[in-house]
């Protein structure tokens, strides 16, 4: 899913034609993530504007000071029957909040994050603000006619740990998670044992890179073993990626659209 659409020959799979893709936002700070081919070739942005920081009257997605969500959409090329809501990470193409690991400037993000160690002081309300503005894109999907069990919700990174929270804490069943990057944030809120919700059987997809310093390997591992006390097990997969940084690759991508492909086939 390269962020320019490129294609990569002839032998490359077709995108599939039912399938929309939202993106809030569009990623693009990362530079190995930004020039890969896309596995769907031809698939690029509408022309539909992902929320600018600092524009007046932009609708902005940033923390606990949320309005309405704004994605930038990738339309199907017929009636959608599936759709996947990608979410970006800090410092992405999203409009801005002060973020306190930042020294408290501000810079585009889903909510507050106050330290990187895995006992750190989280942002429960911008977390849980936010994984609500998530839910309102998953039913917008559903008023559009897209099935939420025909919604695939993921992201990079600090969008992959949002994607995470929702999924576990919405009342809509989902088709799956795809987590690159990423940790389950405010993990000691669930409980101990499984939970009994509508995605208590979710399939998961969790990426990480074995070189990653920003959210190092470790925290992919723990948030692997938790999301098996949470939910069914043998849904969850965790790849990792040799010398991957915080960032993203050509197997990754495979991995990803293969992910895509097994949860969202065609349907008549």
């Amino acid at each position: 899913m390269g962020a320019r659409g490129e294609g990569v020959g002839d032998t490359s799979p077709t995108p599939p034609p039912a399938l929309r893709l939202l993106f809030a936002a569009f990623c693009s700070l990362l530079p190995p993530l930004t020039l890969l081919p896309s596995p769907w070739p031809g698939a690029c942005p509408s022309s539909r504007p992902v929320c600018p920081a600092g524009r007046p009257g932009a609708q902005c997605m940033c923390g606990n000071n949320m309005s309405a969500p704004l994605p930038a959409i990738v339309p199907a090329a017929r009636k959608a029957t599936a759709a996947v809501i990608f979410l970006h990470g800090l410092g992405d193409t999203g409009p801005v909040m002060p973020v306190s690991l930042n020294m408290n400037m501000a810079m585009p993000s889903w909510f507050d994050i106050i330290g990187l160690s895995p006992d750190a002081q989280e942002d429960e309300a911008g977390i849980k603000q936010a994984a609500e503005h998530v839910k309102v894109l998953i039913d917008q999907e559903v008023k559009n006619g897209i099935p939420s069990n025909r919604i695939i919700l993921g992201g990079f990174s600090q969008g992959g740990a949002l994607s995470l929270y929702t999924a576990l804490t919405t009342h809509q069943k989902l088709a799956g998670v795809i987590a690159l990057s990423s940790w389950l944030p405010l993990r000691t809120s669930f409980p101990q044992g499984a939970i009994s919700g509508v995605n208590k059987d979710i399939p998961i997809l969790q990426c990480h890179g074995d070189c990653d310093p920003l959210v190092p390997l470790m925290f992919g591992s723990l948030t692997f073993e938790k999301l098996k006390s949470l939910i069914n097990p043998v849904t969850v997969t965790f790849k990792t990626y040799s010398g991957m940084m915080h960032s993203s690759c050509i197997e990754e991508m495979m991995d990803v659209k293969q992910f895509v492909d097994k949860h969202l086939p065609p349907v008549d």
